[in-house]
């Protein structure tokens, strides 16, 4: 049984993004790039379904620079997955046609489920999964938290606002991660040596033909305002009046 996992090269958690002056994106130069966070979820769960046995190969890929072979696409084999791809474009994807490229991919690498985030942070758009599961008629089980896979089925548990519901799913279908699945895995410094002989296949968006023009236009980019300070009042009754006056408490 295969699976196939799809990752993202995004700013990483820890670093205070800056907007450009002229408004128009993220300034991402010279700045620490890293995994999508959920995308390690995904990577992490992918490797344990092979360590207990049903699953038998890990194939990674990812769309975006080639600096990505030699940090994200190097992290996610030092994790466990067997093998990468890399679709090298230096353009901004937007999730259709993320899922438009990642559907060629499916077609020609036919795994049995597909797990990937269920969204990336830099855009937190939360489309990816879902589209391409219309895209190929598959079954889906988004925000998962925990994934029980069978011989021909998953079993997918996932957050609601009512709770948990557990959706039984026939495979072929696609999976989307949520916070509470796992914990993902360090790359240690030996699975990292190990990892560079890996293969890596390198493609380009044109090799699948697929239009992947954008839809849309950022018109602005701004950063938050900055929090007003806040004040001291003397004691509870204060408080309430002050709440009053801004019609919060009545």
């Amino acid at each position: 049984m295969k699976v196939l996992v799809p990752v993202k090269r995004v700013l990483d958690y820890n670093v205070k993004p800056r907007v450009k002056a002229d408004g128009s994106g993220v300034d991402l130069a010279n700045v620490k790039m890293s995994m999508n966070p959920f995308d390690e979820i995904a990577i992490e769960e992918a490797v344990r379904l092979k360590e207990k046995g049903p699953v038998t190969e890990v194939v990674v890929v990812t769309i975006g620079v080639a600096k990505a072979e030699s940090d994200v696409l190097l992290t996610a084999r030092a994790m466990g997955a067997d093998r990468a791809i890399l679709i090298q474009t230096d353009d901004e994807i937007e999730p259709l046609g993320v899922a438009k490229l990642l559907a060629k991919v499916v077609e020609e690498e036919q795994p049995n489920l597909v797990i990937l985030g269920k969204q990336a942070i830099d855009d937190d758009s939360n489309q990816t999964g879902q589209m391409l599961a219309a895209l190929l008629g598959w079954s889906q089980g988004t925000f998962a938290s925990k994934v029980e896979l069978g011989d021909d089925r998953v079993k997918v548990t996932r957050e609601i606002d009512g709770g948990l519901e557990t959706v039984d799913l026939k495979l072929p279908a696609i999976v989307t991660t949520d916070l509470r699945l796992n914990e993902p895995r360090y790359a240690t410094l030996p699975n990292i040596m190990k990892a560079k002989s890996k293969p890596v296949a390198k493609k380009t968006v044109a090799d699948y033909g697929v239009d992947v023009s954008p839809r849309l236009t950022t018109l602005k980019v701004a950063e938050p305002p900055k929090r007003q300070a806040g004040i001291k009042v003397a004691d509870v009754d204060a408080l309430v009046e002050k709440l009053k006056g801004m019609g919060v408490a009545k």
